[in-house]
């Protein structure tokens, strides 16, 4: 079923009767299920939700962490010298320090 636009200007002003018919059966609300795509099943809208309900989670375990540290005034220098999204770079720094055990061992030690 195509859609329809009508517009209504002085010009047209005067339906046709089978326009006001056409409007008023709209206007009702009265549904028409396009044989192409059926209705979904109980099932299939389901497996709609439970993809949502994944795709939340991971965002929710994916999400960033505040957290404080206190950083001498030098090292704050430096972080901020390395211009607009510093506090992103230094995330980065941590997490490959974190991913290279050799490097965490030196640092601990």
């Amino acid at each position: 079923m195509a859609t329809k636009k009508f517009v209504l200007t002085e010009d047209n002003a005067k339906l046709t009767e089978k326009e006001i018919k056409e409007l008023e059966k709209a206007s009702k609300g009265s549904k028409q299920i396009d044989p192409e795509f059926p209705p979904f099943t109980a099932e299939q809208l389901a497996k709609f939700k439970r993809v949502t309900e994944l795709e939340r989670e991971e965002r929710m375990n994916n999400r960033k962490q505040n957290v404080t540290l206190r950083l001498s005034p030098e090292t704050v220098r430096k972080a901020k010298s390395l211009g607009k999204g510093y506090t992103s770079i230094l995330a980065k720094i941590i997490e490959s320090v974190l991913d290279n055990p050799s490097i965490t061992e030196q640092i601990i030690r």
